[in-house]
């Protein structure tokens, strides 16, 4: 191996003072996170400052969080504390929402190992015809919660700046597709008692007068799949045809704008 440079470190010396494999270190010059202070031209080593130690080490931390290289990037380039820790700030909620899923699923395993799981009713409603403001979006599965929020901020935004009563709760429409092929075309929509001037990707529909099975779920999204096993399994039993997309409907618990507080209305199209 080439003998190391004066006052500099061998990538190996470098590795060992940051816990940082070689692997590693190759990768964070590739991407541009930790450039050596220099690359022998004919050998290809690479040499590293002691200065350059606190900036390793801070990025095992960041990447030990699971922090995207591109945010780790963000970091790294920050200009000042407040833009470096708002960067930080998101992560960590993101990670507080993961963690929250994970239990919600833990919980809900348990539940099932344990037969605790409650029996969700289902009831039958005819809806009328009903004019809605909404919005399209071909959308994903992985994408689906980010959408459905934007969605439903923008329509609601709307009504308020224009002064729109709501007739009924925000409903979105989901088709077969997005269960059996991961993405669909979605439609998010809110009843209303007029239309005002339109502009952008908001559009007025008129609704189809439609009868449907109903469940409702109350609790942690995970368990979602309950009320639509329970619906199902009732159009399935009394042996009714199903025809459309299943809609949800969702029920504020709190302030109408608060989007995460509601109950879920699983509403099953049937016709006998």
């Amino acid at each position: 191996m080439a003998a190391s440079t004066p006052e500099l470190l061998t990538i190996g010396d470098f590795s060992k003072m940051t816990f940082l494999t070689v692997k590693a270190l190759r990768h964070y010059h590739d991407v541009g996170l930790l450039e050596p202070a220099r690359t022998d031209p004919s050998s290809g080593y690479r040499y590293y400052r002691v200065e350059q130690v606190a900036r390793a080490r801070l990025i095992r931390r960041l990447r030990d969080l699971d922090l995207p290289v591109d945010d780790v990037r963000s970091v790294l380039a920050a200009p000042d504390e407040v833009t470096r820790n708002a960067v930080m700030i998101e992560h960590l909620d993101r990670m507080s929402r993961q963690l929250e899923q994970v239990q919600d699923t833990v919980d809900s395993l348990r539940r099932m190992l344990a037969g605790d799981e409650a029996e969700v009713p289902v009831t039958h409603r005819d809806e009328a015809a009903t004019m809605v403001l909404a919005i399209r979006g071909h959308v994903g599965a992985d994408t689906v919660l980010a959408w459905w929020v934007e969605a439903f901020t923008e329509l609601h935004r709307l009504l308020r700046s224009a002064g729109i009563g709501r007739t009924g709760a925000d409903g979105a429409e989901f088709p077969a597709e997005f269960f059996t092929e991961g993405a669909a075309d979605l439609v998010a929509f809110v009843p209303v008692d007029r239309v005002p001037a339109l502009a952008g990707r908001v559009e007025a529909l008129t609704r189809p007068a439609a009868t449907y099975a109903v469940a409702t779920h109350d609790g942690p999204m995970v368990d979602l799949d309950g009320a639509y096993s329970a619906v199902g399994r009732t159009v399935l039993e009394q042996a009714l045809t199903s025809d459309g997309p299943v809609v949800e409907r969702f029920l504020p618990v709190g302030h109408e704008d608060d989007l995460l507080a509601h109950t879920t209305e699983v509403c099953w199209p049937v016709s006998g």
